[in-house]
């Protein structure tokens, strides 16, 4: 196999993963989000504490549309809107521990494969790959600017 289906196995892995547990936990939820919805949220964490215009113009929708997601996922309970501290006309998009609880999802099966590398690999191994996510984030990638909320788990995970 080459490396570049490589790649494209372990993404799809990671989906795969994501996409099963949404399902399997569909049942366990009471206000169950939409694909649409799962989608919106994980944008709306990614940018963390985006206001409605940010995130409708990062996801190319119009700001109405936005508004409208976002009321319903308000209205779901996984999102709330904070109002902003220097400028009171602004509000800010923040998740909910509901979310949070639903993220974490994905974001534990990632911590997992992140031990499995750890052991797995040694340290030259863990800075070279270190190296290359980060050539790929910060170099490779420049569509999709960094978001906080991806740089501090990816604090979390380093390998400093």
């Amino acid at each position: 196999m080459s490396t570049e289906n490589r790649f494209a196995e372990v993404y799809t892995k990671f989906k795969m993963h994501f996409y099963r547990e949404v399902f399997r936990n569909f049942g366990d939820r009471e206000a169950t989000l939409t694909t649409v919805e799962t989608f919106c949220m994980e944008v709306i964490y990614a940018m963390n504490n985006p206001t409605i215009n940010q995130f409708a113009q990062f996801i190319q929708i119009s700001s109405p549309n936005a508004a409208y997601k976002v009321n319903n996922l308000i209205r779901k309970g996984y999102l709330k809107k904070v109002q902003g501290e220097k400028d009171h006309r602004e509000y800010y998009l923040h998740v909910t521990q509901k979310y949070l609880d639903y993220y974490n999802v994905s974001t534990n099966y990632l911590d997992t494969v992140w031990n499995r590398l750890n052991e797995r690999l040694n340290e030259d191994e863990m800075k070279t790959l270190d190296h290359i996510l980060q050539i790929m984030s910060d170099e490779l990638m420049p569509e999709i600017p960094a978001f906080k909320n991806v740089e501090k788990k990816g604090n979390k995970h380093g390998t400093d």
